[in-house]
């Protein structure tokens, strides 16, 4: 995809210095030597991206804006060649692709016979081993089936919106592009606390209390040296609110939210000392001062290192399911699953004690090898869908009945 050449944190605070001398070096040059060489970018680089001018454009007037520019002195060709400068090319997803969580799309219309129509997050990881936010939109059926909408060559940014940056530390809001859709969209890290990645978005369709909904994730946000757990949200994919969780509980990875309230509060899922599951409750979506109360701890072999939860509980009529994840010998990694009491979640009436899902084979080899993981799962009438990473280079599908998942547990 195209996107901007500097790091979008860096863009109201990076020494302008070095960007003022590059736009006098083009400055200077001959009309006729500006033609020649914007001519070479346009071959180049015109097909292989979607409103590739546009963007020089808005690249320039952004670079006028910033440094003060005359742009009366500078023809549109020239203008064009100075934005093109200040772009470049990124593959989102040359290192990895993994840890996908799926949740109802927000637009039903037209789904007949229990059919659902699906968003799905997933880690992209690119140059740098930088980490971003991608999405495929599908089709699911209730007998376990599914269909991705197709996906174009082209991917865009979402855009930052300019008047959240006054604070950014307290969260920003980007917007998708107007003409792109969902499965073409992109969201980078934007603040200082992100610029090392968005990682493993846990995404669930939250229920209020007043009947609306909103899709609210949650994520790392990696700067580099520090890990701080972040809120997505939205209520319609194409404007999305990134804003810290605040509170001691936001020291740590992992947390996924349950769908709706229990007993009148917000209730997450943690794991709270880097090895066991902790039940977490707080009157806000974004403050989590509570260290909750232990909910699991490894009981298996195949989790004796840690376990953690692989995306938001699922409402039953057995109870709440949660998919956990298992770290074992040789850090292998393993999906399990536990049944949590349906009015007090904090109580685990069941679990599995084999994986469910474990890598075997070729799935076994990868750009992180031995690994299985999910940041969640679909309920489509009484059957799961479970998108899940393989090895940290592919995403797989599983499916299987709610009873019969249920009937493996102990």
């Amino acid at each position: 995809m195209l996107r901007p050449f500097h790091l979008g944190w860096q863009s109201t605070s990076a020494p302008g210095g070095r960007a003022l001398k590059l736009v006098e070096d083009v400055a200077a040059m001959p009309e006729d030597r500006v033609s020649q060489e914007y001519a070479r970018v346009a071959h180049d680089f015109l097909e292989r991206h979607w409103q590739t001018e546009q963007m020089f454009g808005r690249r320039y007037t952004e670079v006028e804006a910033n440094l003060g520019l005359d742009g009366s002195r500078f023809s549109l060709t020239r203008k064009r060649l100075i934005g093109a400068y200040f772009c470049h090319e990124y593959t989102y997803a040359a290192a990895a692709l993994m840890n996908p969580s799926i949740v109802p799309h927000p637009d039903q219309s037209g789904m007949i016979d229990g059919y659902i129509r699906f968003v799905m997050s997933l880690r992209a990881v690119g140059e740098g081993h930088i980490s971003s936010i991608v999405f495929r939109e599908g089709i699911a059926a209730p007998d376990g089936t599914f269909e991705l909408w197709p996906q174009s060559a082209f991917a865009t940014s979402v855009e930052l919106e300019q008047e959240s940056m006054n604070d950014a530390d307290a969260g920003v809001t980007v917007l998708r592009h107007a003409d792109s859709s969902l499965s073409n969209t992109v969201i980078f890290p934007i603040t200082e606390q992100q610029r090392g990645g968005l990682e493993d978005l846990r995404m669930v369709k939250f229920d209020h209390d007043d009947g609306s909904s909103e899709w609210i994730g949650t994520y790392t946000a990696y700067s580099g040296s520090s890990i701080r757990s972040e809120l997505l949200r939205t209520r319609d994919f194409r404007e999305f609110d990134l804003e810290p969780i605040e509170g001691a509980a936001g020291r740590n990875k992992g947390m996924a939210l349950f769908p709706r309230k229990i007993d009148g509060q917000y209730v997450m899922v943690g794991r709270q000392d880097g090895k066991n599951l902790f039940l977490l409750r707080s009157d806000r979506p974004n403050v989590w001062d509570d260290e909750g109360i232990l909910l699991m701890e490894p009981k298996y072999p195949w989790e004796f290192i840690q376990i953690g939860n692989c995306g938001s509980p699922i409402l039953t009529d057995a109870g709440w399911l949660m998919f956990t994840h298992g770290v074992g010998a040789m850090r292998k990694y393993a999906l399990g699953c536990a049944l949590l009491d349906r009015d007090d979640p904090s109580k685990v009436i069941a679990r599995t004690s084999e994986p469910v899902l474990t890598a075997e084979n070729a799935d076994r080899s990868g750009y992180v090898p031995n690994v299985v993981y999910t940041c969640g799962a679909l309920k489509v009438g009484e059957q799961l869908l479970i998108p899940y990473g393989i090895s940290d280079s592919a995403v797989g599908f599983a499916s299987v009945a709610v009873k019969d998942l249920i009937a493996s547990m102990e």
